[in-house]
């Protein structure tokens, strides 16, 4: 993934720098227009609740709606800005990552976490179009491919469900529950040794490609797949090693930290009054992949809508 993520910022660099030639400057300001769009997209993360953290580990049955509109405005004959909002939901689960017949797999079933997580992003991103068009939008071409980039802030909140019958945990109820502020891997603990809250709000870059097709002399649609290159490990609430759960909050911090013994794997054993699977469930046993951050991406269709131009004549006294 960070070889993708580091091509790619290459190619937009080159393509914005070949789009700003001399001939750019002759765009005249009237040519210049604004689309308003809306997206409906497929939604998938890539990080630990996953059978690997790249492009092989994808799960049709783990894909989720996201759902976008946009404002683009068009500054040169090639490059576009857009900023977009958008709203998706991703989910992993340790139990459907694999078969279970897959022993390389093993490891995942008796770890037993599962998590979804709602995002709401705020984006802005740089497009350029490989096919420019130096006229109105009425001479724009028919079908243009493009590249993206930019920053977005997000906010994110992952959460697991617990559909009852723990007898080690008999006063936590069914239901969904906010991992967040649980600290289910030590956040909140005043033991040394564990790590600080994670933040609900984020950044990230999105970058991707996609191809525009023109409808008609107002109406465009697009395919377009983005990637979300994340700064946290925590869009599953993985990342580390087993907090000790004589150190944590509460039962309910103690129940979704581990669920190895709820996993129906062999080997379980009662540490302290709390059942786990041997390798799980103790501090220091590992629990997620700490040293990459996990990613989400979006690919769907966007239907966009050219605002007509503001004319400017000249004025008469």
């Amino acid at each position: 993934m960070k070889n993708v993520f580091s091509v790619f910022l290459i190619v937009i660099t080159l393509s914005i720098a070949f789009s700003q030639d001399a001939e750019a400057q002759r765009f005249r300001i009237r040519n210049r227009y604004n689309s308003v769009s809306v997206s409906l997209n497929a939604m998938n993360y890539f990080g630990d609740v996953t059978p690997e953290a790249d492009f092989t580990s994808l799960r049709l049955k783990s894909t989720r709606p996201s759902l976008a509109i946009s404002y683009t405005r068009r500054f040169y004959p090639r490059l576009s800005a857009r900023a977009s909002f958008s709203w998706g939901r991703i989910t992993g689960d340790d139990a459907k990552s694999a078969s279970p017949d897959e022993d390389e797999n093993a490891p995942r079933f008796k770890r037993n976490l599962s998590f979804r997580n709602d995002i709401k992003e705020l984006s802005v991103v740089g497009i350029v179009d490989l096919f420019e068009n130096r006229r109105s939008y009425l001479r724009r071409p028919d079908f243009t491919p493009y590249v993206f980039a930019g920053v977005a802030v997000f906010h994110h909140n992952p959460k697991a469900y617990y559909d009852g019958g723990n007898a080690t945990f008999p006063n936590v109820a069914s239901g969904w529950y906010e991992l967040q502020p649980l600290g289910t891997e030590g956040q909140y603990s005043d033991a040394d040794g564990y790590p600080d809250p994670y933040s609900r709000i984020q950044f990230s870059v999105p970058f991707g490609i996609g191809a525009r097709y023109r409808i008609d002399k107002r109406w465009d649609i697009a395919l377009e797949i983005g990637w979300r290159k994340t700064f946290t490990d925590y869009l599953d609430d993985v990342s580390g090693t087993y907090a000790n759960k004589t150190d944590l909050k509460n039962d309910e911090a103690r129940l979704f930290s581990d669920r190895s013994a709820e996993s129906g794997q062999p080997g379980v054993v009662n540490t302290g009054g709390y059942p786990h699977i041997n390798g799980y469930g103790m501090k220091g046993d590992q629990r997620g992949d700490i040293t990459d951050d996990d990613w989400y991406i979006t690919t769907g269709v966007t239907l966009s809508y050219i605002l007509r131009p503001t004319r400017k004549g000249p004025k008469f006294r």
